[in-house]
């Protein structure tokens, strides 16, 4: 019996055992993706703000400057790619909507942002743009991988469409998240226009005309949690300018924007307990789960191993009957 119930623990130590590397180096890479039909959006704000009226062409001290972000996911345009890419493929379409205080528009510009849906890494596919205009991302960009490592990043940037360096900075605690801080600095660059201005009749290309560029540097930082590799808080130092042309007379360059863009308090709370419950997942197929199992196996085997000693060892000899001797008559 004890050795029936010994192989019994063995087949289950063995079966734990080996459930342990495929949760986390099968099952993690297949399970843990970005969902294809996501939406997100974001809300964003710059207090104090400098703001360029393109009525007067004068700069202006504004109360607030909002920047509504939302990433829509593009279920028919991520399976079409899906099936020339050989991988599961998410394909965001996104819009960075900026109004002033009065809820006029700023600019908006869209943007079409393709990335494999378990390490984020970009997949170039037709329709991959900024602004209508044709990119070629290298780097993330919104989210980390799963599982980010205390790294540098190459991270693009949608206005200056290039990729540059974001740099890990430390480990903070961030309203009970453990997060890793990043920050990028993208130098005084010229860019382009936005295709939608916010005055009717000026375009970008009757402002090419005059020869006024349009320049733009920021500060970029964000609060990742490294499991799900999701930002939990972001904010930008972002200032823009136009320089040179008929344009402004005869001034050199004039500020169009310039604010310390932060998410909106409301925002944070729902992003740090959206992560929250995320985290949980991440960490059941590559932690709690491997372990548990691995310690389970481990436990199991020492009890078989235990049992099948006890099998084993010889039975103990019976006790043999003494007797009293018979007295002896004369």
């Amino acid at each position: 019996m004890r050795r029936k119930a010994s192989l019994i623990l063995l087949a289950f130590a063995v079966f734990c055992t080996a459930l342990s590397p495929l949760l986390r180096w099968y099952a993690f890479p297949r399970l843990a993706k970005i969902p294809a039909h996501q939406y997100q959006d974001m809300v964003l704000e710059a207090k104090d703000a400098t703001l360029l009226d393109y009525g007067t062409m004068q700069s202006r001290k504004v109360d607030k400057v909002s920047i509504v972000q939302t990433l829509k996911g593009n279920v028919e345009a991520s399976e079409k790619i899906e099936k020339t890419a050989g991988r599961d493929v998410v394909v965001w379409d996104g819009l960075s909507y900026v109004q002033g205080p009065d809820g006029k528009m700023v600019s908006k510009i869209p943007e079409r942002y393709i990335f494999d849906a378990h390490t984020q890494e970009p997949v170039h596919a037709t329709g991959e743009m900024v602004d209508g205009d044709a990119v070629r991302r290298e780097g993330i960009e919104f989210k980390w991988p799963f599982l980010t490592e205390k790294r540098d990043y190459e991270y693009f940037d949608a206005q200056a469409r290039v990729t540059a360096p974001i740099h890990y900075k430390g480990t903070q605690d961030f309203r009970g998240v453990n997060v890793y801080y990043f920050e990028q600095t993208i130098p005084w660059t010229k860019v382009p226009f936005p295709k939608t201005m916010p005055v009717k009749g000026i375009t970008p290309e009757s402002v090419a005309k005059t020869g006024t560029t349009r320049w733009y540097t920021t500060v970029r930082k964000f609060w990742v949690e490294p499991a799900t590799g999701a930002p939990v808080y972001g904010e930008e130092i972002h200032k823009e300018e136009l320089r040179g042309g008929t344009l402004l007379g005869d001034r050199d360059k004039v500020t169009a924007f310039s604010g310390h863009v932060k998410m909106r308090e409301d925002y944070i709370d729902s992003t740090v307990d959206l992560v929250k419950s995320q985290r949980v997942l991440i960490m059941l197929l590559t932690s709690y789960l491997p372990w548990g199992f691995l310690i389970l196996g481990a436990g199991l085997l020492s009890l078989s191993l235990h049992l099948e000693a006890r099998s084993r060892r010889p039975a103990d000899p019976a006790p043999t009957e003494t007797h009293e001797p018979e007295p002896v008559s004369a």
